[in-house]
């Protein structure tokens, strides 16, 4: 039986790295999959005036999963709030699919770790997931906007929380950390009580620590290999998955995964669509390689596909690939072609 695959390439860089992450996909499961592609993003707002339209939507909600390249581009930024943004699409599939827990994965490769800006003793063996709620929060909360004023309402109710806390600490091998503004905002004391609730009845056996946000994010760069599990709400969890990324020499080389209660989800790298070398051939597609094994892992349960080209990146890198966001000169072709080689 083969299984559903929307594509959805996105603006900039996005529909180079895809064609790689496909290439890839069909080098390991051949056969295995249908596709079907859908203008998503800037590219669907110049198609349609729309950044998601509702046939995309339709053909999301019915497949088994969706894999996305990026979005956005200075072509598209507006400040005015009735001008459609390529970032309300990824936005409205998140919503529409109820996809309300983020997961990004960070592993600095040994191959890699002189490449990050910190020193490699504060990173070797780190090895975390950043689990963010994603569909609730300040993002999708009631705006205002006048001339002289401008307000974004941060709302979050217990279930929004006990579900994205069930994610975190069911992936934990042994810690979370829910990070949080406790002592400020009152979303979070909430947060911290749910967190603490759902623990104690459902979780005892794995320890839980509750800290602040700005804390975490110092405690990221001087001790990585601390955390196991980062739990966290929409907006830190995107400040601070953005900070970790960094921990592994470059943004080009994590994925992400946005999941619900069931299928499908939706699988991206962390980095944006870089249209400053969009045609180029310079993208770095191992995020998207490395997306479609989180894909296979999380949302089509092939783990033996997804390890195999995780461990084909791994073999790349260690013999010395290295596109220029990693101080070489490889090309995205060539990246890709090194992948191949090894899986």
């Amino acid at each position: 039986m083969t299984a559903k695959v929307v594509v959805l390439p996105g603006d900039g860089i996005g529909p180079e790295i895809m064609r790689s992450g496909l290439e890839v996909l069909h080098a390991v499961a051949p056969g295995q999959f249908e596709f079907e592609e859908h203008a998503f993003g800037g590219a669907a707002i110049d198609a349609t005036g729309t950044a998601l339209t509702e046939e995309t939507l339709s053909a999301c909600r019915s497949a088994d999963a969706v894999l996305l390249g990026a979005v956005g581009g200075p072509k598209w930024d507006t400040t005015d709030p009735n001008t459609p943004r390529p970032e309300q699409g990824l936005l409205g599939v998140r919503q529409g699919l109820d996809l309300f827990a983020n997961l990004r994965p960070v592993r600095p490769v040994p191959a890699l770790y002189d490449a990050s800006p910190l020193k490699r003793a504060v990173i070797e063996r780190t090895d975390l997931m950043v689990v963010r709620e994603l569909t609730g929060g300040i993002y999708f909360g009631e705006k205002t906007r006048t001339d002289a004023r401008a307000s974004d309402d941060c709302v979050y109710t217990t279930d929004e929380i006990e579900r994205i806390a069930r994610v975190g600490f069911r992936t934990a091998r042994s810690r979370v950390t829910s990070v949080d503004k406790a002592n400020v905002l009152e979303t979070s004391r909430l947060w911290r009580e749910v967190v603490h609730e759902v623990h104690g009845k459902e979780f005892p056996n794995i320890e839980l620590e509750h800290v602040l946000v700005d804390t975490a994010a110092m405690r990221l760069l001087a001790a990585p290999r601390h955390f196991d599990v980062i739990l966290t709400d929409n907006m830190f969890g995107d400040i601070l998955s953005d900070e970790a990324a960094m921990l592994t020499g470059s943004i080009g080389l994590l994925p992400s995964a946005s999941l619900g209660e069931s299928r499908p989800g939706l699988f991206e790298p962390v980095h944006g669509s870089a249209p400053d070398i969009a045609g180029t051939g310079a993208a770095n597609p191992l995020a998207m390689i490395l997306s479609v094994a989180l894909m296979l892992r999380r949302g089509l349960d092939l783990e033996a596909e997804a390890l195999a080209i995780e461990s084909a990146v791994d073999k790349a890198l260690a013999e010395g690939l290295r596109t220029p966001d990693l101080g070489g000169d490889a090309t995205t072709a060539q990246a890709t072609g090194a992948v191949l080689k090894y899986l």
